[in-house]
């Protein structure tokens, strides 16, 4: 059988930063004697609103694996992108910010062009400039594993699913780096990054967007700014969901130690990654 992990034409590795797409990563460079090919990419792609933690953590995959890996930002003007590094990076959300007001309206829950624009077209856009014209997302490798059955099912082609493929679950994840010198310094819980990704992604559920607020308040901030913002004919604003309070309210809620959520909600599935 055909190792999953080997690669044979030209692809780009998304990296989000979380565990399974790192351990995805080093998966691929065991199968490739250590190395990426020279036909191949490790790419992260910032928003500005990870936690300092993943920051370091990518940085700290590429310094302990010994691999090149792209950090690249929206820009709302030509090219379209920006190639930063761990020290550069912005850390403010300015590149969700600048996208959000190029665009007048903020991304939700059905229209969720932050994923899209911030990642999956940075990406690309980075990559045809540096000589891949010919580059499509097919040829992109997501970090997506077996036991997420309902976001591989979305995927029509399997061959970008390596750990999917091999099987992998979170619990092979969790077990990989238990045994290694450095980890993710966000709390894994039952397989679960809970602060990973955008830290207030409106796609978290409720209950754990409340919590991570009440951990950190100031967390809250960007985000109630953003709603605050003159994007809407409401004279209260914009919110990035109809469906539950505003960034403001929650803020307000987490200072008085109040519940406002079922705590079961599940979170929406987002192809940000793990």
């Amino acid at each position: 059988m055909a190792n999953p992990f080997e690669i044979k034409e030209p692809t780009c590795i998304s990296f989000s930063g979380g565990r399974t797409s790192a351990y995805m990563l080093w998966r691929i460079l065991d199968a490739n004697n250590g190395i990426p090919p020279p036909h191949a990419r490790v790419i992260f792609a910032n928003t500005g609103k990870e936690e300092e933690a993943t920051l370091k953590f990518v940085n700290d995959c590429s310094v302990n694996w010994n691999v090149p890996i792209t950090w690249v930002e929206y820009r709302d003007a030509d090219p379209a992108f920006a190639v930063v590094n761990y020290e550069t990076a912005s850390r403010n959300g300015e590149p969700f910010e600048a996208l959000i007001r190029k665009r007048q309206y903020l991304p939700n829950p059905v229209t969720r062009f932050c994923t899209s624009e911030l990642k999956i077209r940075s990406i690309h856009k980075y990559l045809k400039s540096t000589g891949w014209d010919d580059h499509n997302e097919t040829m992109d490798w997501i970090g997506m594993r077996a036991d997420e059955q309902r976001r591989a099912a979305k995927i029509a082609d399997k061959s970008r699913m390596p750990l999917v493929t091999a099987g992998v679950t979170k619990e092979t994840v969790g077990e990989f780096w238990r045994n290694q010198s450095f980890d993710l310094e966000l709390p894994n819980i039952n397989g679960v990054t809970y602060h990973g990704n955008c830290d207030l992604c409106f796609l978290k559920g409720g209950s754990q967007v409340l919590s991570l607020i009440a951990e950190k308040p100031e967390r809250g901030i960007w985000w109630a700014r953003m709603e605050a913002l003159a994007l809407a004919s409401k004279p209260s604003g914009a919110v990035f969901r109809s469906d539950r309070p505003s960034y403001k309210s929650m803020i307000q809620f987490a200072a008085e130690q109040k519940d406002m959520f079922d705590p079961n909600e599940e979170s929406i599935a987002c192809f940000c990654g793990d």
